[in-house]
């Protein structure tokens, strides 16, 4: 009998409190078959209170500060030599709130993921759910994304829809916003992990698993 395939190793990078990064690590813990786990969780910002879910679940913490770099190339040069310390087969962007050069993104090719609190291509940057309340719509939602060198541009794995009510702020529209990322990013890292995520120019077709 052929030995199962070891699990994908994942890098997930950080810069706030972490709730997806809870909900990744909950979704792997209850799921056997997930076929993936987290190695290393990185940010931005020394103290970011998403590494206290990481230090709780026994994961190796990396800290890089762009304020302590000469330049942008170098933070993401040493931030790139400490991922790959941990030899990440993923990267997943939580809340992760800057950009990264096609430097880093050839170094993991479509294999570094994003959630964004809008129905992309609409709401497109940091102020996503501000917008679309300033702009009236009655739907938003959730995309998860595989990134490229454009702000929330790559090619789309899924998306889910969130009904606007009349009384929301933006507070309250986030909240419901990230109840569907906690969810979705999960189930999108899985099937990244797995290798059931092809991309073809723009579109993303979701293979069956393999037996």
């Amino acid at each position: 009998m052929s030995e199962a395939p070891r699990p994908a190793r994942l890098a997930v990078l950080v810069s706030g409190t972490g709730t997806n990064l809870a909900a990744l690590l909950a979704a792997i813990d209850e799921d056997p078959a997930f076929g993936a786990e987290v190695v290393v969780v990185g940010t931005d910002r020394p103290g970011a209170g998403g590494l206290d879910h990481a230090r709780a679940a026994d994961v190796a913490t990396v800290e890089v500060a762009l304020a302590d770099h000469v330049d942008r190339r170098a933070w993401e040069d040493e931030l790139i030599a400490r991922l790959a310390e941990h030899e990440p087969d993923v990267v997943v962007l939580a809340g992760f709130m800057r950009l990264l050069s096609g430097t880093f993104l050839a170094r993991w090719p479509d294999r570094v993921i994003n959630t964004h609190p809008s129905l992309l291509p609409a709401f497109r940057g940091a102020s996503a759910v501000g917008d679309a309340l300033a702009y009236g719509v009655k739907v938003t939602g959730s995309t998860v994304h595989l990134v490229d060198e454009e702000v929330d541009h790559g090619p789309i794995i899924a998306q889910r829809a969130v009904e606007v009510r009349d009384d929301d702020t933006e507070a309250s529209l986030h909240e419901r916003i990230k109840a569907i990322e906690h969810e979705l990013l999960p189930r999108c890292v899985k099937l990244l992990s797995r290798g059931q995520v092809a991309v073809e120019g723009r579109h993303v077709r979701i293979l069956e698993a393999s037996k």
